[in-house]
């Protein structure tokens, strides 16, 4: 049987059309929805990642699929009727990689207890026939019994509400197996070097490199959008070297623990932290995702570093909040995301408070940038970006089914559900057909070397980073135990690329160096 998601293959095809309908620059959670909706209309759809798919903020995330409690403090109600719309949507078209989380607002007094119920009463309106549980209030005794770890000193009470969590990678992952699924081209690694315009200044393509061969592409397309996130400037210089910055990048830190610092099913959420902001005490995967901070910065880079501050203030809040104080040793792995927020002319504001509301823009030579949003609201903002792209007459007028389009690997919601969905029984028939695959890369993972395999056949992976930090989670998860399995993976994907031993040397060390980013200085724990 031929395999669509063969690279070789999806190469080929650059070749073979001579003119897309549209090019998209950039592989995360937006590109990627933009090509799956693009696609499903029928346009001949290219996307082209320099990196690997979800490479930066899209893998980052907080795991959340919310309408953003936060936003409704803000009163950006319009934005939480849209996100909890897209959440509902999420939920029906992907059950393999998403599911209801239950949350624990803790409580300390009758203030706080009225002021967050009535918050999330009007949430649960706000959801309507889309909610997925009634927030309601739990006594001192059921909150303490339901999250062991919490501190009880001088606690009320907590307020228990429902919103949706998932893997974020995964999900980029099947939405660019969903894009060749509906007859796009996908190509991670593969790097945007120029913008090409016609006589009349207009923007007729995109001149590309593949990374791996160094071959050079000049793309033609009708339409190019540029779907970079936080390295949408970048592109737009390209189009326009004196044009304005249109994104302001912030900084989110998240630090993985084991479970024993929550062992509860329920998440908490701390309303309000000294910067202003919410911090999630999330189950994930077996371990505890602590987050978010926020701190400004100037320059994007694929892999932003913690800042020692944000530790401690993770590490500072979630102690005055747990009755087990957390250390640094104890940080399993640390990974940081920039927020691709648009910015507000004039804006003076913290860049939490910028607009998380998503802008499409055109150039005078017509480039389109889709800026800001989140990954709840990233089929939305694709289906504007193409809708905006027809009334400016420069697509035929065809419609929005996104909506109903399950994500791949999507399975009934009433049968057993594992990460990879209905591809589960091919990566059980690998292990049958080859016993040595059923071990695992590491004995500390919960990663099957049939699993690397299969991501590497049919998920696109090219390289060590690919595997352990999206394709599994590992890096995410343990970083330590990743750097472990990296001698692992990495001859695996050798065999499967027919690749030498020094291309494996170097992937161990490209790794583990990129790992050491994930791992607390052990100096200052």
């Amino acid at each position: 049987m031929r395999n669509l998601y063969n690279r070789k293959r999806l190469v080929n095809q650059l070749k073979q059309i001579s003119r897309w309908d549209i090019i998209i620059i950039g592989g995360g959670a937006t590109g990627l929805g933009v090509a799956l909706d693009a696609a499903s209309r029928g346009y001949d759809t290219l996307l082209l990642e320099g990196v690997d798919f979800a490479k930066g903020t899209s893998s980052r995330s907080t795991k959340l699929l919310h309408g953003g409690v936060r936003y409704l403090a803000q009163g950006n109600i319009s934005l939480v009727k849209e996100a909890l719309l897209e959440r509902d949507l999420l939920l029906k078209n992907a059950p393999h990689l998403t599911k209801v989380q239950s949350f624990i607002i803790p409580c300390f007094s009758l203030l706080s207890k009225y002021k967050y119920l009535i918050g999330l009463k009007l949430y649960d309106l706000l959801a309507g026939k889309r909610s997925v549980g009634k927030s309601y209030f739990i006594n001192k005794e059921e909150a303490s019994f339901r999250l062991k770890t919490l501190s009880c000193d001088k606690l009320l009470g907590g307020i228990v509400y429902y919103d949706g969590q998932f893997d974020d990678s995964r999900m980029a992952v099947n939405l660019a197996q969903s894009c060749v699924d509906y007859g796009a081209t996908v190509l991670n690694h593969f790097m945007i070097d120029k913008i090409l315009k016609n006589d009349a200044a207009k923007v007729c393509g995109v001149k590309a490199i593949d990374c791996e061969t160094n071959i050079s592409y000049e793309l033609n397309a009708n339409v190019v959008i540029n779907a970079t996130g936080v390295f949408t400037n970048k592109i737009i210089r390209m189009d326009n070297p004196f044009a304005q910055k249109i994104i302001q990048p912030s900084q989110g830190v998240h630090i993985v623990l084991e479970n024993t610092f929550l062992s509860s099913k329920d998440a908490i959420m701390i309303p309000k932290t000294i910067d202003g902001r919410v911090l999630f005490v999330i189950p994930w995967k077996g371990k505890v995702v602590v987050g978010t901070t926020d701190t400004p910065v100037k320059k994007c880079e694929y892999e932003p570093m913690a800042l020692d501050d944000e530790i401690s203030f993770i590490l500072s809040t979630l102690n005055s909040y747990l009755n087990k104080q957390v250390l640094r040793s104890d940080i399993l792995s640390v990974f940081v995301g920039l927020r691709p927020l648009a910015i507000r002319k004039n804006n003076r504001k913290k860049t939490k408070e910028i607009s998380r509301g998503h802008k499409i823009l055109v150039s005078d030579s017509n480039l389109i940038s889709i800026t800001g949003g989140k990954w709840t609201t990233f089929r939305k903002m694709a289906e504007e970006s193409i809708d905006e792209v027809i009334l400016l007459g420069m697509l035929e007028e065809k419609k929005c089914l996104t909506a109903n389009i399950m994500i791949h690997g999507a399975r009934p919601v009433d049968l057993p559900q594992s990460i990879y969905g209905s591809d589960f029984e091919h990566i059980k028939k690998l292990s049958m057909e080859h016993p040595e695959y059923s071990e695992k890369i590491h004995p500390t993972l919960d990663y099957t070397k049939a699993e690397v395999v299969w991501s590497i056949r049919n998920e696109f992976a090219r390289t060590v980073e690919d595997v352990l930090a999206r394709r599994t989670r590992a890096l995410f998860l343990n970083a330590q135990a990743s750097v472990a399995a990296a001698p692992v993976v990495a001859k695996l994907l050798a065999k499967e690329l027919r690749k030498d031993d020094n291309w494996v040397e170097k992937q161990i060390k490209v790794f583990s160096e990129l790992a050491n980013n994930y791992i607390l200085n052990p100096s200052k724990r």
